[in-house]
């Protein structure tokens, strides 16, 4: 056991060192280090059962308690996914107490995989050299689209891949014509921390890409009486799991992600889906050279009950700018469903998973959350 060790942030740690915790007082080490080497210890050391943070992305964080077998069932799908094999090397580059980063590891250590962690940055590349064979990876969004557009020179890097995962955050217009440069499977993910990460994915690039989900083997879906997913699988005990996410089922594993049903805007008695008009605003900008992090929400209004506003991280665009987005928008949605202002906000607040905290930032801006 001697011999295998992963590299965080540059320094060598040996596998049996890990489990025994030898080097704690020897190496000093931050905050994240040491939560990161503290789930390899309990993975290594046969711990059954990890309680797990979500990510709060879409209501209040909170703690949930996933078995080893659940987390081995889930690796074991994406690592037949993409072919991984022992001695190919997995760069952790998400945030290792959140699921996604955590499977990562998860993986890596089922498969027997050489692994590289990195600080969970919004350019995670920049801390490796461009001569490192990295054979699978998994980024937000953010991720991807600094690195395809600050590095380009790390292109051939990731084209040595054997497949890269996306998830946690929709992706733009923008992002999606870049991933075309890259040879390897890029996969949008569908899941959740209560699911061990994903149990479903969409081809982003090449000749196989699609617009729906493609459900991973032995994971049964349905629909409830709302038209929201249902799971059910190894990966949720067998029991059934209700999930807040609108969909189309086109077939018995796969369908098309419509949007969260708690995401629906009253307004003026008419029900909009906030990511229709979010998708129509990402088809609106994504002829132009602007390219800011935005999201839609509701906000009160005496006449409506409630408008629709769209929120958009920068400067100001200006009016010129305002007023062309305005008119690409009135011929891609409905009168009832165009935003009737822009708010814009210096900076997004964020999760510790790298995606927008809505609720954080709206409050920061004095906006109703509810």
């Amino acid at each position: 056991m001697n011999e295998k060790y992963l590299l965080l942030n540059g320094r060598k740690f040996y596998y049996d060192e890990i489990a025994a915790y030898s080097f704690r007082n020897s190496i000093p080490l931050d905050g994240y280090e040491s939560k990161t080497l503290e789930f390899c210890r309990n993975w290594l050391t046969g711990v059954q059962e990890f309680p797990i943070m979500t990510s709060g992305s879409t209501g209040v964080p909170k703690t949930i308690s996933l078995t080893r077998k659940q987390m081995e069932a889930s690796a074991r799908r994406t690592i037949k996914l993409l072919r991984l094999e022992k001695g190919d090397c997995a760069f952790v580059c998400l945030n290792t107490e959140y699921i996604a980063g955590m499977m990562m590891l998860v993986r890596a250590f089922k498969a027997d995989l050489n692994i590289i962690i990195v600080d969970p940055v919004s350019n995670p590349l920049s801390l490796v050299s461009r001569e490192e064979q990295l054979d699978f990876a998994s980024f937000v969004p953010l991720q991807l689209q600094t690195i395809l557009q600050e590095m380009p020179e790390a292109l051939p890097q990731l084209n040595r891949m054997k497949g890269i995962l996306v998830g946690g955050a929709p992706i733009s217009a923008t992002l999606q014509r870049e991933i075309q440069q890259i040879k390897p499977p890029v996969c949008l993910t569908y899941g959740m921390t209560e699911t061990a990460s994903h149990i479903a994915i969409r081809r982003l690039n090449g000749s196989e890409a699609t617009d729906y989900y493609q459900v991973l083997d032995d994971i049964e879906i349905g629909i409830d009486k709302r038209g929201c997913l249902t799971i059910k699988g190894d990966v949720t005990n067998n029991e059934l799991l209700v999930t807040n996410d609108i969909v189309e089922l086109l077939t018995p594993s796969r369908f098309r992600w419509i949007g969260r049903a708690d995401n629906t805007i009253n307004t003026g008695g008419v029900k909009v889906q906030i990511e229709s008009v979010e998708l129509a605003i990402t088809e609106a900008l994504a002829d132009t050279e602007i390219a800011p992090r935005f999201f839609v929400a509701a906000q009160p209004d005496e006449l409506l009950g409630d408008k629709i506003v769209l929120i958009m991280e920068g400067k100001p665009l200006g009016e010129a700018a305002e007023k062309k987005l305005f008119s690409r928008l009135h011929t891609r949605l409905k009168k009832y469903e165009v935003p009737k202002e822009i708010i814009y906000s210096p900076t997004f607040s964020g999760t510790a998973t790298g995606k927008i905290s809505r609720q954080i930032t709206l409050r920061k801006l004095g906006l109703h959350t509810d």
